[in-house]
């Protein structure tokens, strides 16, 4: 994992800003859902996707090593 070096508080109501660098490096834009996740003592947020991360397929997509993947691109790997 990689430190950036930013820190920030959270607000009265439990928000936590991502700066502006984080979200282009990571292609975030407003109104985009984010996933969260917890990873033992971790919090873990994704931008969140809905398409085969191979052929963008929308059908039967579950996660392989945090990846999306569909059946059919799961079952040629």
């Amino acid at each position: 994992m990689k430190s950036t070096g930013i820190i920030r508080k959270v607000d009265e109501l439990g928000r936590v800003v991502i700066p502006i660098e984080l979200r282009r490096f990571m292609g975030i834009q407003e109104k985009n859902a984010i996933e969260i996740f917890l990873d033992s003592d971790r919090i873990v947020l994704q931008k969140h996707e809905r398409s085969c991360i191979f052929c963008d397929s929308e059908d039967e997509v579950r996660y392989y090593k945090n990846k999306l993947i569909c059946r059919h691109c799961l079952r040629d790997l």
